[in-house]
């Protein structure tokens, strides 16, 4: 376990980044995307604010995603619930014994993380799926503060390639070769010191799963294998 002295709190680091209006892109974008909102959802009101991270402080696991969708976790104000995405990653986690329920609709539901907190790289829906550079770069200390809070992480499960760059980028993988952690599903990289595993996985986004390049075997695997990691910690 990290020294937690002086450790930030994932409560307060929580209240500071759904007030973030650092990239006016991606404020701009979440907002109006929150004001006119998708036909099927128009009776619901929308997030429409940075998502913060969601699970259990004392996870061994962390979970970094790429970003909200707009009427996913822009809506519900949860990370990956209410979209295609999260109906793939709630059941896996539920079936590995990280959820406590397979199910995820919005954030007053009962679900419950064990031993995994989720984040991502980007906390604000970016227009097309994609932040640019300079928005990841802005929202990099978020993540980077949420790393010091979790004093128990052991491993982290990166969905994406683009969630596994914004993880080396952060301070405390900075001086780690990029040629040390390769991304492919499934490829597991252990580092020196005291630094977490890394464990890279497909995305669970619908271009992956409704074309098999993800099915759920695959997925099951992922966190099978994290599962088993952490148990050899202890």
């Amino acid at each position: 376990m990290r020294n937690n002295v002086e450790t930030p709190c994932l409560q307060t680091i929580q209240a500071e980044l759904v007030n973030c209006r650092r990239c006016p892109r991606l404020v701009a974008w979440r907002e109006e995307t929150a004001q006119t909102k998708r036909r099927a959802f128009r009776n619901e009101a929308y997030w429409g604010k940075p998502v913060p991270g969601f699970g259990d402080p004392a996870a061994r696991v962390l979970v970094v995603g790429l970003a909200p969708g707009a009427h996913g976790s822009n809506r519900t104000g949860r990370m990956f619930t209410g979209d295609a995405s999260g109906d793939f990653l709630y059941p896996a986690l539920y079936r590995a014994g990280f959820a406590s329920q397979p199910m995820a609709l919005n954030r007053f539901d009962d679900l419950c993380l064990k031993d995994l907190y989720i984040t991502a790289v980007c906390r604000c829906a970016p227009p097309a799926n994609k932040p640019t550079p300079a928005e990841l770069l802005a929202c990099r200390p978020w993540l980077e503060q949420e790393m010091e809070a979790l004093v128990n992480l052991r491993g982290i499960v990166v969905l994406g390639r683009i969630a596994l760059d914004g993880l080396l980028a952060t301070q405390r993988f900075a001086h780690v070769p990029k040629s040390q952690v390769a991304f492919g599903h499934g490829v597991l990289t252990r580092l020196d010191g005291d630094l977490p595993w890394i464990l890279c996985s497909y995305h669970p986004s619908r271009q992956n799963t409704q074309t098999g390049r993800l099915t759920a075997a695959m997925f099951d695997s992922i966190w099978q294998q994290a599962r088993a990691l952490v148990a050899d910690i202890m």
